[in-house]
This record gives C-alpha cells, structure tokens and sequence, in this order.
C-alpha cells in the first residue's frame, strides 16, 4: 500500500464517522427536542448529511480503490437530497392543520387559508407582504 492508498482510506474513513455522528446526533434530537416542529429537524438534517456521506464514501471507495464506477450511490444520494426537504415539508404542514387551531395562525394577507397557492388571487394586505424590520 503507497502513501497516497492511506490518504485515500483516512478520507474515507472521516466521511464514514461524520456520517455516524450525523445519524447519533440526529437520532438523540429525535428523541429529546420537545415539540413536533423542533423534532422535524434532526432527522431531516441527519438523513441528509449523515447517509449522503457514507454514500459518497461508499463512491469514493468504489471509485478510488476498486477502479469501478458506481453510480447507484449517486442516483440514492441525489434522490435523499431531493425527497428529505419536501417530506419534512410535509410533515410540518400536515402538524399545523391538526395541531394549531386556525385562530391562532397568523394571517396569510390573501383572502384564503394557508397551504393554498391561487396565482390570479389579489392581495388582501400589502403591508403583510412588507418584510418584518428587526432591530
């Protein structure tokens, strides 16, 4: 084994253990954050991270050590990166109409509910549509 096989297995050996740590941290938000919508994050943010890496070192060793091209991992990769943030999406919707009474919501500045989207729809309050000014 040369100097550069090393440098190869220590890279993907980092990758492997960031997507360990991912997975345990995500896992440990899963369980210990309060509500719904804080516990939505961990995993999403672990899913992504955690298993993309350990698919790119998957790729990585495939790649660098074997020779051979693998491009399943790529294809699941890109399929996670796309589907976690529209199924958290998902979820947190799905959690604000069975969680949050409608009263409580705050206003949408048309003239319908939330999670509707009408592109002929007229503005009901242009100062909603203003960004909020911190200080």
């Amino acid at each position: 084994m040369n100097g550069m096989d090393a440098y190869i297995e220590y890279a993907i050996s980092a990758l492997l253990v960031i997507g360990g740590l991912f997975g345990l941290v995500g896992s440990f938000g899963l369980l210990k954050l309060r509500d719904t919508m804080q516990r939505l994050h961990a995993p999403t943010k672990a899913t992504t991270v955690g298993v993309g890496s350990a698919l790119i070192a998957s790729m990585a060793y495939f790649m660098l050590i074997e020779g051979k091209t693998s491009w399943h991992e790529l294809l699941i990769t890109l399929f996670l990166f796309l589907t976690a943030p529209i199924t958290a999406n998902f979820i947190a919707k799905a959690h604000m109409h069975l969680a949050i009474r409608e009263e409580d919501m705050p206003a949408t500045g048309v003239g319908t509910d939330w999670a509707t989207y009408d592109p002929e729809m007229e503005v009901v309050d242009p100062a909603l549509l203003e960004p909020v000014q911190r200080n």
